[in-house]
């Protein structure tokens, strides 16, 4: 497979190697990005690289909680200026009444769904672009239910720039879910503990940390040790309950919610944009395009 310029821009933007690195690791796995994303951090090029690159939409994150009952919900505008506009913020508000209400499975069959004023969901967002004069999406949502004897914690950053929405089993210390919430807006977990990274994920990690290893020259006898170290601190990356809370340092997450008498049931965070290709628009081709006609 041929290695094109932009498939090197993207390896670059997601594991900041250099350039010439980025096309051999490109070249050496025949374009396939997460190989080359491997062979990079293998050869200890690239630290950290994630397994998607996140480039910034706008809009809004938004929550709403009704007795045992929550919705999250991320709706996206073409400006960051439409997404604090206030007719924005109402139509965001709007939606998530009705999600929440009406609990459709998918953002397709909420679409066909028709609201209170007799217009269906996506008349209702069509009127609010005609009205506002941009591109308005529902992008996704989540509905969580909990029991009398659980806690939600709703968090929103940034004005909602970041949502988290987390259920706590066995405590309704409100206070304690809505720090935990916070937590995860600040630290990015992927999931709530071990049991739920998949063996095929902690294989993956554990021959790329092996490979490290080895290619730092440490002696194979006592790779495998380190490895399984390194295994460790990879679960604390990804798992809430083996972080270290940002409130405490001294304890870890899974730990603080405990001494509040339950645990992390799930939780949902939502981040602007996230996996958005937003359009590139190359200015200097444009003004010389005019600059042509003219």
């Amino acid at each position: 497979m041929a290695v094109t310029a932009q498939m090197v821009k993207e390896l670059r933007e997601k594991t900041g190697a250099g350039m010439m690195d980025c096309k051999k690791a490109l070249t050496e796995t025949n374009g396939d990005m997460e190989a080359a994303i491997d062979f990079l951090r293998e050869k200890g090029i690239a630290s950290a690289a994630k397994k998607a690159d996140r480039i910034a939409a706008e809009g809004s994150t938004y929550i709403l909680t009704e007795g045992n009952e929550a919705v999250i919900l991320e709706v996206n505008s073409e400006t960051d200026f439409v997404a604090k506009n206030e007719g924005f913020q109402v139509l965001v508000k709007e939606l998530a009444s009705h999600l929440l209400a009406k609990k459709p499975a998918s953002v397709e069959e909420a679409l066909e769904q028709t609201m209170d004023n007799g217009s269906t969901v996506a008349e209702h967002i069509n009127a609010a672009i005609a009205k506002i004069g941009e591109k308005l999406t529902l992008r996704r949502y989540e509905v969580k239910t909990k029991t009398d004897a659980d806690a939600f914690g709703a968090y929103l950053h940034m004005g909602g720039r970041i949502g988290v929405l987390t259920v706590l089993e066995g405590t309704t210390d409100e206070a304690a879910a809505k720090d935990v919430s916070m937590h995860i807006a600040a630290l990015r977990p992927l999931y709530v503990s071990r049991d739920q990274v998949t063996s095929d994920e902690i294989e993956r990690e554990r021959k790329v940390l092996t490979e490290q290893a080895l290619n730092e020259g440490k002696p194979e006898k006592i790779v495998q040790k380190m490895v399984e170290g390194r295994i460790n601190k990879f679960y604390e990356e990804i798992c809430v309950n083996d972080q270290t809370f940002v409130k405490n340092p001294d304890v870890k997450v899974g730990a603080f919610v405990e001494s509040k008498g339950g645990k992390i049931a799930s939780f949902v965070r939502y981040e602007v944009g996230e996996g958005i290709e937003k359009r590139q628009d190359n200015f200097a081709e444009e003004v010389m395009s005019q600059v042509k006609k003219d």
